[in-house]
């Protein structure tokens, strides 16, 4: 990933709460067949020190599972709030007229080895992490539990998937939110994406410390 220092975010703090606050990951990994992605929900675990490990599943249907080794060789992308940025709400263009439209967005990707986990317990677990965590968001009075299904129901829904483990070699952030521009410029931005409904996006840039390109 291109990552200028301006752009570039180090605090591992700050990458794991986006990891946690958008745990749609993209699963990047060569098979077979060539570069391969999928698409799925992952748990973040600090052990094993000093990176952690992710976790999720996939259907037993998928052949990632099949095609993939232990220690190969994966990268996880994760992605929060993004937007396109016009020229216009900068108020230095209106001036000089020396502005181009560009894209913000914050990412982090996380680097490292694949390990393939068919086993029950293993699965069990997954699914009971990512369960409590995302019920939990939900605002519901009750939220589902997976004691709410059978036994042998959630037996047979169990048996449809494999776990898979990625233990984190590296972490790369990148916030790109205009930092590199005059703040009256970068607040000008926020504030027309607030106006349209970016919110997320606005507080990020606001926040974001200046650092000249």
């Amino acid at each position: 990933m291109y990552n200028p220092p301006h752009f570039e975010e180090t605090d591992s703090a700050e990458l794991l709460r986006l990891i946690a606050d958008h745990p749609l990951g993209a699963l990047v990994a060569r098979g077979p067949q060539g570069l391969d992605a999928n698409h799925l929900p992952f748990e973040f675990l600090p052990d094993p020190a000093p990176q952690g490990t992710l976790i999720a599943h996939v259907a037993r249907a998928n052949p990632l599972w099949q095609e993939l080794r232990d220690g190969d060789e994966a990268l996880v992308v994760f992605r929060a709030e993004d937007a396109y940025v016009s020229p216009n709400w900068y108020p230095s263009k209106h001036e000089a007229h020396r502005q181009v439209p560009t894209w913000n967005y914050r990412v982090v990707h996380a680097h490292g080895r694949i390990r393939i986990r068919d086993d029950e317990r293993f699965v069990r677990e997954v699914v009971a992490r990512l369960t409590r965590r995302h019920e939990a968001r939900t605002g519901d009075p009750k939220p589902w539990k997976m004691g709410d299904a059978s036994p042998a129901y959630l037996d047979e829904m169990l048996a449809r998937i494999v776990g898979i483990e990625v233990a984190i070699e590296r972490l790369a952030g990148k916030w790109k939110l205009s930092q590199n521009k005059e703040m009256r410029d970068r607040l000008g931005a926020a504030d027309a994406l607030e106006a349209r409904g970016g919110v997320a996006i606005a507080k990020a840039m606001r926040e974001a410390p200046h650092r000249p390109g």
